[in-house]
């Protein structure tokens, strides 16, 4: 299995791809938003613009990277298929579920921003931002503990996590009302 390392090394590569476009990708969704309710010209240039660059990000690099990580962790679990048989793999696998929900979500809003359609708030998209960030740490802790019992303790901490990005968010968006150009 002298190629095991390279396969391990792709997969690793397209998973740090995958993450990039998902963590990009609702940030260009929150200057869509904002760029939707600025006057004309502005909002038409503007516009345009975000949803080229939205396209060209989703459909070259975040979609094929998915793809290409998956391929790659369905061909070292066919390597190593002892993994199945551990439980740190199904949680897991759970929360790369949680992940392909989380970008088949994500491809609503943006097949409804492409079409001009803002259901949500340019502040919804900033806290949507950090979905992805969550399944990142359990994930990341996932395999380097490998324990399915230490996830509960990596929860923990997601939610303590959670509670400082919304902490976060809360003091960002009171300065930006103050400084708009914050």
């Amino acid at each position: 299995m002298e190629y095991y390392q390279y396969i391990k090394s792709f997969h690793l590569i397209f998973v740090i791809t995958w993450f990039a476009g998902l963590f990009y990708i609702p940030r260009l969704f929150v200057y869509q938003i904002e760029a939707f309710h600025k006057p004309s010209p502005d909002k038409e240039i503007l516009g345009d613009q975000l949803k080229l660059m939205t396209k060209r990000l989703w459909y070259i690099i975040t979609w094929p990277s998915a793809i290409l990580a998956t391929v790659f962790a369905v061909w070292l679990l066919i390597l190593q298929p002892e993994w199945m048989s551990q439980g740190w793999m199904h949680v897991k696998l759970a929360f790369v579920f949680l992940l392909f929900m989380y970008q088949y979500k994500t491809q609503q809003y943006y097949t409804q921003l492409q079409n001009d359609v803002v259901k949500h708030t340019s502040s919804y998209m900033r806290i949507w931002n950090e979905g992805a960030t969550f399944i990142l740490f359990a994930v990341v802790f996932l395999v380097i503990l490998k324990s399915g019992i230490n996830w509960i303790y990596g929860i923990a901490g997601l939610l303590v996590l959670g509670i400082l990005i919304m902490l976060g968010f809360k003091i960002y968006k009171s300065i930006r009302e103050k400084n708009p150009r914050a």
